[in-house]
């Protein structure tokens, strides 16, 4: 179905309002950033807010809106015999893809989440989510159960620690050097633990 002129519309003052609160956000500070004052600079009424967003720290987490969704989309599109380290790897070009596109949005995005405590918070719930959904494709793949093998459950949270690791890095970096490099060089390190094809022992 076409996406209607109403949903559309409701996209773009949801953007609206994420990009004016992290411009605020970035020049300001979080804690000293208010709801009123993101509303104000883009002509809009607090109750227009509300509509959209239930707190500041929404307005941040929206633009990770989808990313969960697109990782397990590439996940569960990548070959059968494609190896999990390797599928893992693909999926998560979903995320360092931002870092080509629009590099300096973020990093900005990233530096404020990894450096507010409650958006943080909430960027960590959002990745406990994902884990149990890339825990569930991984069991699917490879013919394992997740309720008994401890494999796809600890394949998955190593992936995404993995890229943590990395993120981290590349933000302290200030950006300078290449996400997907760094991507690379943590799933180098951990891919044994990503093998789901050795019996456990």
């Amino acid at each position: 179905m076409d996406t209607t002129i109403a949903e559309r519309k409701r996209r773009l003052v949801r953007d609206e309002l994420t990009e004016a609160a992290v411009r605020l956000l970035a020049d300001q500070g979080f804690e000293e950033t208010t709801v009123d004052q993101i509303v104000t600079a883009v002509g809009m009424s607090r109750r227009t807010f509300s509509r959209y967003f239930e707190s500041k720290e929404d307005v941040v987490v929206h633009m990770l809106a989808g990313a969960g969704a697109r990782l397990c989309a590439q996940l569960r599109g990548r070959p059968a015999d494609e190896p999990p380290a390797q599928a893992l790897r693909h999926a998560l070009s979903v995320f360092t893809a931002m870092s080509v596109a629009n590099p300096a949005k973020t990093l900005l995005v990233s530096r404020l989440i990894l450096g507010t405590p409650a958006l943080l918070a909430r960027f960590l719930e959002r990745q406990t989510v994902w884990q149990d959904d890339v825990t569930a494709i991984l069991a699917e793949r490879t013919g394992l159960d997740s309720n008994t093998d401890l494999r796809p459950t600890l394949a998955a949270g190593v992936a995404l620690t993995a890229f943590n690791v990395a993120l981290r890095r590349w933000v302290a970096g200030d950006g300078a050097a290449d996400l997907d490099a760094l991507v690379d060089q943590a799933f180098t390190t951990v891919a044994p633990a990503l093998d789901l094809t050795t019996d456990a022992s």
